[in-house]
């Protein structure tokens, strides 16, 4: 691993004992705005120092198997010891990597989600119809809170139009990608 990214890796641990603390005073609780951009600042780092943590311990586990390889009737099972742990340790590097990339200032945003039917009379709208439902149980299956501001339904049981909402955590993150028509 490189040495600036076990620093930012080491500061992050350090800051997410910091907000531990923080977060167990009276005082924090005083001011909620404050409560909120602590306790989101700490779901945001916990992930990264959890992973952290995982690495740490192959590292760990790799310099115990480092240590068996001296001893000759533990040199196999100490071979094995090390390449696990070498593997282990590159995985979690590479999810590391992907966790401290910056993130975009949109991601924590809710979103309006809008289907509608295309060209294709009451089967479009019955695709819609299914889409609607794909997407709300995704929604239920994360956390999210699912609002319809607005349905036009057809004759047969599906949608012309829907127009949900989705509130949540990290809703746009997920659904970003997420356009175009079916064909």
């Amino acid at each position: 691993m490189k040495p600036s990214m076990r620093a930012k890796l080491e500061h992050l641990d350090t800051r997410l004992a910091e907000l531990n603390s923080l977060l167990t005073t009276e005082e924090s609780t005083k001011d909620m705005d404050n409560y909120r951009k602590l306790t989101r600042e700490h779901s945001d780092i916990a992930a990264v120092v959890e992973q952290f943590g995982l690495y740490r311990q192959a590292e760990a586990d790799a310099q115990a198997a480092e240590e068996m390889r001296k001893d000759p009737e533990m040199k196999d099972f100490a071979d094995e010891e090390q390449k696990q742990a070498q593997a282990t340790m590159e995985e979690l590097e590479s999810i590391l990597q992907k966790l401290l990339l910056p993130k975009d200032v949109n991601d924590e945003r809710n979103v309006f989600l809008e289907i509608r039917a295309g060209t294709g009379g009451d089967e479009s709208a019955l695709f819609a119809g299914d889409l609607l439902r794909m997407y709300t149980r995704f929604a239920e299956r994360q956390g999210w809170k699912v609002e319809v501001v607005n349905a036009a339904e057809s004759d047969l049981g599906g949608y012309k139009e829907v127009v949900l909402r989705l509130v949540g955590q990290s809703v746009y993150s997920r659904l970003k990608f997420e356009s175009g028509g079916h064909r």
